[in-house]
């Protein structure tokens, strides 16, 4: 697999026209990318799990990140036949979980995974639906990491390419449907 943005110029034409701006969402002078346009579409839907699934293979478990990986994240380990694995907020998961702590802007926030959701070496794909400044990622990185996983990629739907986000994947493989 190569670390590109898109397999096929021809699916981010296709699936970006979907994809709804609305600025000044959550805060002011935010462009919030709306991707519920996109999911509402059963056809696009299926060219886009089916786009973000294509480079992987052999893989045991694809982890999904709150909220919108699970949405994308689901499906994807359907069709590679794979389990899947929620990484959450604090106290959303009901077993021992591990907790990673990650940076953001104006503070910090906290993920958490089951400690019985990755056997060591399982090859894990990490799914998510955007690619910011990598914070998320980055601590989801670390999680399968200390239950032993090997990430064998990591892929999203779109990537905000400005906020250089890839530098906190850790040199795993991102590939990204669409660039912004």
């Amino acid at each position: 697999m190569t670390d590109t943005y898109t397999a096929d110029p021809r699916i981010s034409d296709l699936l970006k026209p979907h994809i709804r701006d609305v600025p000044d969402f959550p805060i002011p002078g935010i462009m919030f990318r709306d991707i519920t346009t996109l999911l509402a579409d059963g056809p696009l839907f299926r060219t886009t799990i089916d786009a973000m699934a294509a480079p992987f293979s052999g893989i045991h478990k694809v982890v999904i990140i709150e909220s919108r990986g699970f949405i994308l994240g689901t499906p994807i380990a359907y069709s590679l036949g794979a389990g899947v694995v929620p990484v959450r907020k604090p106290g959303k998961l009901p077993s021992e979980t591990l907790s990673e702590i990650y940076d953001l802007e104006y503070g910090a926030n906290e993920l958490q995974i089951h400690t019985d959701a990755i056997a060591p070496g399982e090859r894990v794909l990490i799914v998510d639906d955007l690619l910011a400044t990598g914070g998320t990622l980055e601590a989801t990185i670390k999680l399968v990491e200390r239950l032993g996983g090997e990430v064998a990629g990591i892929s999203v739907l779109a990537e905000l390419t400005a906020l250089n986000g890839r530098q906190h994947t850790r040199g795993y493989p991102v590939h990204s449907l669409l660039a912004y």
